[in-house]
């Protein structure tokens, strides 16, 4: 699993959950349920998770979706 994004966007992740979806592309959300260990302050991170073959996919569906600065650096990205 490749992670796409991190973020404390509640609204955010559901958009990028709901382009995934769109395109046919599984993808997990962990730490969903760390608020109730950190009391519901929204302070630790959502992370979005995609399969290693999809990558490339869900980067380019959410750079023409205009989120690209939301990405997480893809250090082993292939060519």
């Amino acid at each position: 699993m490749r992670e796409l994004v991190r973020t404390n966007d509640l609204v955010l992740v559901s958009a990028i959950g709901a382009l995934l979806d769109g395109a046919g592309i599984f993808h997990l959300v962990l730490d969903q349920n760390m608020s109730v260990i950190e009391g519901s302050l929204g302070v630790l991170p959502r992370r979005i998770l995609v399969n290693e073959d999809d990558n490339r996919a869900a980067r380019q569906l959410l750079t023409e979706a205009g989120l690209a600065h939301e990405l997480r650096p893809d250090d082993r990205q292939s060519t």
